[in-house]
């Protein structure tokens, strides 16, 4: 059936029964918007469907696999990597926002919501109580949604100490293909609460990270702790990459980091400009409380402010730490040892981008578009500390290689850095070009902010130059062992992978949606 006649289509009807007329949408516009993530689109879906509840979410999912129609959950549309992109017109949008309803366990220490939830709404239900998850959410935090997270894989808030997104989950509840839910963790026990994820073997992360290509998460039931009501910061400026990632490996390995992120040259002139007096005066006055003595605090100001703005000016590389106390002696002490380990690195920095951060981690989507206006797309990997080098290397070398493709099109890049834990540093290289923007950017970003930017005509062959350029620096990653979040049908998830892994994987596909309806191409499954 043709994009143009859908409403005809037999199942609509009963969709408009389940959901109601106003939450099934048919028109052009609205598919190709729900259809297209942050970088492209690829198969118009017979409709978009809005359920209210988790009833309606099963009974959506059951009444269109039974027609053989493809379902492709979408929380809040702000990912790059084709998750929730369709593989065929012959499919559903699930569209989870109206999915929105949490439950606080204060006594239990756990929070269940369901999937729509964002996860700035859940951060202020949970401030309000002095409470927040371990990892508490990506940048995006505004739209992104838990249980796109959950799906997708998501670091940035908590990650630095408490890992990505799915090392905060509980238990959870999985719509599978044929409508049934599945319960996971201690859910799923006798007369079970969502208090614990491991009882036996652990169902919970075969679905974290799916894509929705294993079933749709309907609720998720994640750990709680006390929000520590310290929170400190410190900038470094680096002269190299080299010295950047040493110093980001020695802080991530001390276990006192909340947060962090580094940045390349060009985003760092973006971020980090010229501070005013107070900022400098408050960030200088910080190194100097957290000095083991005031012999070595009045040393530190002194390099501070000798190097500290060169460094800046320059438009080095920067790295930007943020930790957590029970109160201001316990946070000093966890930045003290920050600093020891960064030091021999680098240069202290006014802190101004982790202080904004801290003020304001949830920032508004202006990103997903170039300073300029331009497209924008990241891509990623995440590698153990030992292959960190290597593969700068060799991205150094596609850069290189490139060059003047990359300059005769107007193709720009930079890249973001973070570590995970004590044993993951990830890797951002991000592409900026001038290209026309699409529906995806007028609907999703405010008319006020697009006003102001410059528009371009067509460039399909910067676009096609850039996914070359993508698929060259996946391959720099698998050949440095990277893995990756927000798999979708981006990464060659399956390729390379061991033979008894991939079957065991392909096997539990087919036992649990054995029509290949959920989200196809999703793992390349």
């Amino acid at each position: 059936m043709s994009p143009k006649d859908v409403t005809s289509h037999p199942l609509i009807a009963r969709l408009v029964q389940a959901v109601g007329p106003d939450h099934v949408l048919t028109s052009a516009e609205d598919r190709e918007f729900y259809s297209h993530d942050v970088y492209r689109q690829m198969a118009t879906p017979l409709a978009v469907v809005r359920p209210g509840s988790v009833d309606e979410l099963a009974r959506v999912v059951g009444m269109a696999t039974a027609e053989g129609i493809a379902i492709v959950p979408r929380g809040g549309g702000a990912s790059y990597s084709d998750g929730y992109c369709a593989t065929t017109e012959d499919s559903l949008s699930i569209d989870t926002t109206r999915l929105n309803r949490m439950e606080i366990n204060e006594r239990d220490m756990f929070i269940t919501v369901e999937c729509g939830v964002t996860w700035a709404e859940m951060y202020e239900a949970l401030k309000e109580k002095g409470l927040r998850t371990p990892f508490w959410g990506p940048f995006s935090g505004l739209k992104a949604t838990v249980g796109g997270s959950m799906s997708q894989g998501s670091v940035s808030m908590g990650s630095s100490l408490h890992g990505p997104s799915a090392d905060s989950v509980l238990a959870m509840e999985i719509v599978l293909a044929d409508g049934t839910i599945l319960k996971t963790g201690s859910l799923a026990a006798a007369n079970g609460r969502g208090h614990f994820r491991h009882y036996g073997p652990d169902l919970s992360a075969l679905f974290t990270g799916d894509t929705g290509a294993m079933g749709v998460k309907a609720r998720i039931t994640l750990r709680l702790m006390r929000k520590l009501p310290i929170a400190m910061s410190a900038s470094f400026g680096f002269a190299s990459f080299e010295g950047m990632a040493a110093g980001m490996e020695a802080a991530a390995k001390e276990g006192a980091v909340s947060d962090n992120f580094g940045l390349n040259p060009r985003l760092q002139k973006a971020w980090l400009g010229r501070t005013n007096m107070k900022q400098s005066l408050d960030a200088a006055f910080a190194v100097y409380k957290t000095a083991r003595n005031p012999i070595e605090g009045l040393f530190k100001l002194v390099r501070m402010a000798v190097a500290g703005k060169s460094f800046l000016d320059k438009s080095e590389y920067s790295a930007h730490f943020i930790v957590e106390g029970l109160d201001v002696d316990h946070a000093r002490s966890l930045l003290a040892a920050v600093r020891r380990a960064v030091e021999p690195h680098g240069v202290e920095v006014p802190n101004t981008i982790p202080t904004v951060v801290g003020s304001m981690p949830f920032m508004p989507l202006y990103p997903i578009m170039g300073p300029a206006g331009e497209r924008w797309v990241p891509l990623h990997g995440i590698l153990a500390f030992s292959q960190v080098k290597a593969f700068h290397d060799k991205l150094t070398a596609l850069h290189a290689k490139f060059a003047a493709d990359m300059e005769r099109l107007k193709i720009h890049s930079a890249a973001m850095f973070t570590t995970i834990g004590t044993t993951g540093f990830l890797y951002e290289p991000v592409f900026y070009w001038q290209d026309t923007r699409h529906l995806y950017h007028e609907r999703y970003l405010p008319k006020e902010f697009l006003a102001v930017l410059p528009t371009y005509g067509e460039n399909p062959e910067a676009r096609v130059k850039v996914e070359e350029m993508r698929s060259a620096i996946r391959d720099a990653f698998a050949s440095c062992g990277a893995v990756h979040l927000q798999v979708g049908k981006s990464y060659p998830y399956m390729k390379g992978r061991d033979p008894r892994n991939a079957a065991m994987l392909k096997d539990i596909k087919a036992l649990l949606d054995p029509k290949r309806l959920m989200n196809p191409g999703s793992l390349g499954l």
